[in-house]
């Protein structure tokens, strides 16, 4: 017999189950068969939704075991900028090292394709999901998504770079407080007063974080906070070099600028120049990310590196071990370090 029925009159297949237990159709499948690497708890919660059901599938239900595909999916949010990418080849590398493949899929900036490539990854049957940034990064979360993603993790594990607020998604996200206290600490340290923030939306989780530290920073040491120093913008070239054509046109000069990432840091760097000021003699530049582009700037740039090894590993990791339906932890935060270079400087008199 492949089902039985529900109260309701609705066939009841492994993947039923698997949903209502939370785990995976592949747990199921190694409950049914005796396998020993389930633990107790999950192994009786799962036997008693068996029972309610009189459950007693096929031989192919029975063989879900083995059928791991040995691939992971991952959404990125757009691999244009320098971040993603680093973030993927890690995840590339540490899959690799475990046995794994990985399928990427690229949004290109476009949130609609988010929920395109959930379902072709889920019509794939991946063993599990990582998602880079998106809609994963909202400060308020999409609820449509969330629907989307919740119906998935029910049989696909999913690992987010952000949050979803209402799913079960696993956590992998790096400590965006450490990360504007080590650039705050390392400027005021140097003798400056007049910092900047150029870049990003404080929609986004990891902006809005970064924001409300730097104002707590500002308050602890005594300074002032001045509003027309935060300009929000994107996150690529052209919204950096604009956000700080935007400080100096209107006559602000801070002596030194947070940049919200190095693609945006490459923009703010052109505008000062063109602007006819110095760095950092005139003006500091600071960033996220320690991406390729901060050796390749002049003069090469000081950025909050995430050690991506370490953080690739963590994601593919956290999805391989969800998939297992081995113990995860539903958090984990990626501390983050300051590699100092040429960019900042003590503060212009």
């Amino acid at each position: 017999m492949d089902f039985q029925k529900s109260s309701d009159n609705k066939r009841i297949t492994i993947y039923d189950i698997a949903k209502e237990a939370g785990v995976s159709a592949s747990t199921v499948s190694r409950v049914l068969t005796n396998n020993a690497n389930v633990r107790k708890e999950k192994k009786d919660k799962i036997q008693n939704i068996i029972d309610k059901y009189d459950f007693k599938p096929n031989a192919l239900a029975k063989g879900l075991s083995d059928t791991k595909s040995k691939i992971i999916g991952i959404i990125a949010a757009d691999v244009r900028n320098p971040y993603y990418a680093e973030v993927f080849v890690a995840c590339e590398s540490a899959a690799r090292e475990a046995g794994y493949t990985v399928l990427l899929c690229n949004s290109l900036g476009m949130v609609e394709q988010e929920s395109l490539h959930l379902q072709m990854l889920q019509q794939q049957s991946v063993d599990a999901i990582i998602q880079l940034g998106g809609r994963v990064d909202d400060l308020v979360s999409d609820k449509d998504y969330v629907g989307k993603v919740a119906r998935i993790t029910g049989t696909i594990p999913v690992v987010v770079t952000g949050k979803l607020d209402g799913t079960s998604c696993y956590r992998v996200q790096i400590d965006a407080k450490k990360a504007m206290d080590l650039l705050m600490s390392h400027l005021i340290g140097l003798g400056h007063k007049r910092i900047a923030l150029v870049g990003g939306r404080k929609n986004v989780t990891s902006t809005y974080e970064k924001y409300k530290q730097y104002l707590k920073v500002l308050h602890d040491h005594q300074i002032e906070f001045q509003e027309e120093f935060f300009v929000e913008g994107g996150y690529n070239y052209q919204t950096g070099y604009e956000g700080m054509n935007k400080l100096i046109d209107r006559h602000i000069k801070p002596t030194a600028v947070i940049a919200i990432n190095d693609f945006s840091a490459a923009g703010i760097v052109r505008s000062i120049t063109e602007h006819g000021y110095r760095i950092p003699q005139d003006i500091s530049v600071v960033s996220y990310d320690n991406t390729y582009i901060a050796t390749l700037l002049i003069p090469t740039l000081t950025s909050v590196d995430y050690d991506y090894k370490t953080f690739g590993r963590k994601l593919v990791q956290a999805a391989i071990n969800a998939a297992e339906d081995e113990e995860v932890p539903i958090q984990q935060l990626v501390t983050p370090t300051l590699v100092i270079r040429e960019s900042s400087g003590p503060a212009a008199d």
